[in-house]
């Protein structure tokens, strides 16, 4: 059981580290798809730019904060389960299990939007 929930805390901090990962690389690529201007249908803002790309960077922004939230609870999941000599987990351990997979889901979904 113990070393069930270690490999699942390192599957949870490897994804965490592939979204940042892939994160990163969305942001350093263009979002016009090569084709060099707007689409047809898309809808401009009265401040002039592209509501589809003003979207994506403030997803963009969430997805880098929650990545960041499920680093950080992925490394707090590693120390309590390090400290536990037992085969019990406490339910905050568990909670904090759920929290990571919601952020988790989150972060793919809004990847997926893209």
């Amino acid at each position: 059981m113990k070393l069930w929930i270690r490999c699942g805390a390192a599957a949870l901090i490897l994804l965490a580290g592939v979204s940042v990962y892939a994160l990163q690389q969305q942001g350093g690529r263009g979002r016009s798809g090569g084709r060099g201007g707007l689409d047809e249908d898309e809808v401009i803002l009265p401040n002039g730019k592209s509501q589809k790309d003003e979207i994506l960077k403030v997803e963009h922004q969430q997805n880098l904060k929650d990545a960041a939230e499920l680093s950080e609870l992925a490394d707090q999941l590693k120390i309590d389960l390090e400290k536990n000599d037992r085969y019990v987990v406490s339910m905050a351990t568990i909670k904090k299990t759920d929290e990571i997979e919601k952020l988790a889901k989150r972060i793919r979904t809004r990847l997926r939007h893209n």
